[in-house]
């Protein structure tokens, strides 16, 4: 499935990707503050994108004008996601290159796949996180209307064999539908 916004195209990754990934992923600002280490060769991100952004709903970011990806978007379902047990409930997933950041892409990508996840997909609720001093992804959330839930202390971050602060927060299908409403007004 290929999605669209005004700026972005959303679609299935390609093993042709692993040269862009690997140029924003190995950036050091990029993976540890979302919990992953930092690419360290395209060997790798080639394998990224085969074994781990191969799964059902989860895409490439790129703008329209290149289609070149700069960024992964993702809902997580099923043993994907530890925020949830239920079949109408999932998680979001994100990260973009740093060259990227401030422009408003994630909150415009996040909108669209959270569009998907509740009117395509079914889904009922969304669940999203970010680690404590991740503020550019609070950010995204508080613009997608999530809500937040709780915190927690100590939290396993295996990918960097570190514990950390976890915020959780969620977005209902009722949230989002009163959301959209009052931003169009």
């Amino acid at each position: 499935m290929i999605l669209k916004t005004e700026r972005l195209i959303l679609r299935p990754w390609e093993e042709r990707d692993a040269e862009d990934l690997f140029k924003y992923a190995s950036n050091p600002k990029v993976g540890p503050i979302a919990g992953w280490p930092p690419h360290k060769n395209m060997e790798e991100s080639l394998n990224v994108i085969r074994n781990v952004f191969s799964v059902p709903e989860c895409y490439a970011v790129c703008l329209k004008e290149d289609n070149k990806a700069i960024g992964c978007i993702a809902l997580k379902m099923g043993e994907a996601t530890d925020m949830t047990d239920a079949e109408d409930e999932c998680e979001l997933g994100y990260w973009i290159g740093e060259p990227f950041w401030g422009q408003g892409l994630i909150p415009e990508a996040a909108r669209e796949l959270i569009r998907h996840g509740f009117e395509d997909l079914g889904m009922k609720t969304i669940w999203c996180g970010y680690y404590d001093g991740n503020e550019k992804s609070k950010r995204v959330q508080e613009k997608c209307g999530f809500v937040y839930l709780h915190t927690i202390e100590g939290l396993e971050v295996p990918l960097l064999g570190e514990t950390r602060t976890g915020h959780t927060n969620y977005l209902t299908k009722e949230r989002w539908l009163l959301y959209n409403r009052s931003q169009k007004d």
